[in-house]
């Protein structure tokens, strides 16, 4: 895995008007950025970040032909942040299930791999540069009351893991990031601390500078990865004594 360079490149950065989108183009705005490509559903959500090296653009990435306009307007893209992702089933028995579990997999691993396919061969053409799958402690542990959402970036992860093999040979690095609970809106249900979206950026700016293929940008995150790294099974039983406690918490 390559060290990337953070001052002076080129980056795109998916879902950046809130959470750790947004936290991540303004950090990345602090760490010298000659550009940052700031993409969102709507990017009117974009304009109180004012700085001249900032284009927003508008990118559904559900969308195949934004997806395709934005990579043709991104053609001198070296860094690529998958960051837009949503959380919208709650358990398994919601009669919604199926279609928010689709809307899920849409978003947080289509999205991303459209965007991947789109990228990579412009990534090859600017010298490699990198791509970075913002992915979750959820997607190597599934996160019960996020059943589906889990198991997408559990897809996710597995596309970043391919990634970084077929790729690799055009010297473009992979990164995954896995953060634990971060203090956005898709976290507000989770009666759990949680780390700032601007903390969390910076950690994963600072894992792809030293070359940290799997970033953990969060004490919870850093607890989960060296549990996970000695057991998965161990780590498994760890979120499910968690959930437990937490479901009983609330039903009391």
């Amino acid at each position: 895995m390559n060290a990337q360079r953070i001052e002076g490149a080129v980056a795109l950065v998916t879902g950046a008007n809130r959470g750790i989108g947004r936290a991540l183009t303004e950090a990345l705005l602090t760490r010298g950025v000659r550009k940052v490509y700031a993409t969102a559903r709507n990017p009117e959500a974009l304009r109180a970040v004012r700085d001249e090296r900032l284009v927003s653009l508008r990118l559904d990435v559900t969308d195949a032909n934004q997806i395709r306009a934005g990579a043709e307007a991104a053609s001198d893209v070296e860094l690529v942040f998958n960051n837009a992702g949503v959380v919208l089933a709650r358990g398994i028995a919601d009669s919604t299930l199926l279609d928010q579990a689709r809307r899920e997999m849409e978003v947080n691993y289509f999205g991303p791999l459209q965007l991947l396919h789109r990228l990579a061969p412009t990534l090859a053409r600017n010298g490699g540069g990198a791509v970075v799958n913002i992915g979750s402690a959820a997607g190597l542990t599934n996160l019960p009351f996020f059943p589906t959402y889990s198991a997408s970036k559990a897809a996710l992860h597995s596309l970043t893991q391919a990634a970084r093999i077929l790729l690799g040979a055009q010297g473009t690095s992979v990164f995954g990031v896995y953060a634990g609970p971060v203090d956005t809106d898709m976290a507000r249900e989770l009666a759990l601390p949680k780390t700032s979206p601007r903390d969390v950026a910076f950690a994963i700016l600072d894992g792809i500078e030293t070359g940290q293929e799997d970033i953990f940008p969060d004490p919870f995150a850093v607890e989960f990865g060296r549990q996970f790294g000695s057991s998965p099974k161990a780590s498994e039983r760890q979120i499910a004594a968690m959930a437990a406690a937490m479901l009983s918490g609330s039903a009391a």
